[in-house]
């Protein structure tokens, strides 16, 4: 048998024993995700086929390169192709279990519900530690390609030896990076900040919606995105409206004559907040907070489920505050006295 016909054979021999073992692992997975998809905690395997139907067979062909009868010559380029091509998919099968395995996490939690503290936590964990991992297993993933370079190898390593200075600029330029990467696993351990909390940074209200390696992202009441470093968090103060629990204290400032009846307005508040659909029904108050030569400040202090019905529910009750005392009491609203006198 000629070289060529035998290494033919041989590749394709182990191509197609690659194949069978692809099949027989995709026949093996679809058993496995119909078995937990009775279970609480879903790994949904099939995400594997894919690389591992690029994985295997390139396995199996690396494995019987040194059974071909290839030329001597053509055996280190080939070789060296397959096992570059095969670090890739490597990483990209670490890569969607990864994925997979954060999926399977944070399918548990329902992040739209109403009390979403404990999800949002996970969230927030879950996401930060994967996109860390995943940048990790792809900084590996090139470091291992590059040295299959013998050459890019060999220059890296003069030149780190000859210029030692090339490191120090390095970890200079790094320095920021690395910062922002020690600062994204603070958040993720620590959690200053979850996914979807409400915050006040920059004197800018809204919600966090995006929390990367290097920044997070703040959607703003009126859908504008505030983009800050992800160390600004732990480096600024800033507040967070839901760190513990996302209910909220709103309150309302109405300044009045010195005429306006206290009680009838607190009765009135009562009588708003108990109409409302925004209130949760725990604070009710109003109060006489300042008064000053020309008015009196009443503070109406109300409670919500979360920063938006806050929102809506200090709007609604100022709003009707105001129109009780124009009808009621239209002498009770501010005013300016002058006293004349004969000369």
């Amino acid at each position: 048998m000629s070289d060529l016909l035998f290494t033919t054979v041989i590749l394709t021999v182990a191509f197609l024993i690659g194949l069978m073992i692809c099949a027989v692992a995709s026949f093996l997975i679809t058993r496995w995700d119909k078995f937990v998809s009775t279970k609480k905690f879903k790994i949904k395997f099939a995400h594997l086929r894919k690389p591992l139907f690029f994985l295997i067979p390139a396995i199996c062909i690396l494995t019987s390169i040194p059974f071909a009868r290839l030329n001597e010559k053509i055996t280190p380029i080939t070789i060296h192709a397959i096992t570059f091509y095969v670090i890739a998919i490597c990483s990209w099968l670490l890569i969607k279990t990864v994925s997979m395995a954060r999926e399977a996490i944070l399918n548990q939690y329902d992040f739209d519900a109403r009390d979403n503290l404990k999800a949002r936590t996970v969230y927030t964990q879950t996401r930060v530690i994967s996109n860390i991992i995943i940048g990790g297993i792809i900084v590996l993933a090139v470091s291992f390609m590059l040295m299959t370079f013998s050459s890019v190898r060999q220059i890296g390593v003069s030149l780190l030896a000859s210029a030692g200075v090339v490191g120090v600029v390095l970890g200079f330029a790094a320095q920021k990076t690395l910062g922002n990467l020690i600062a994204g696993i603070q958040i993720a351990l620590a959690q200053p900040i979850r996914l979807d909390d409400a915050v006040v940074v920059e004197n800018e209200w809204g919600w966090i919606e995006e929390i990367t390696l290097t920044y997070v992202v703040v959607r703003i009441w009126d859908l504008r995105r505030l983009v800050l470093p992800i160390s600004y968090f732990l480096e600024k103060p800033f507040q967070n409206w839901t760190r513990n629990s996302a209910d909220i204290l709103g309150s309302v400032f109405i300044y009045a004559d010195y005429t306006v009846p206290v009680e009838e307005v607190r009765t009135e508040l009562g009588r708003i907040l108990k109409e409302s659909p925004h209130w949760d029904k725990k604070v009710n108050v109003l109060q006489v907070t300042d008064a000053t030569e020309h008015t009196v400040e009443l503070r109406a202090l109300m409670s919500a489920a979360d920063s938006p019905t806050a929102w809506n529910l200090r709007c609604e009750t100022r709003e009707k505050l105001l129109e009780f005392l124009q009808k009621r009491y239209p002498e009770s609203l501010p005013r300016t006295r002058v006293e004349l006198q004969k000369s």
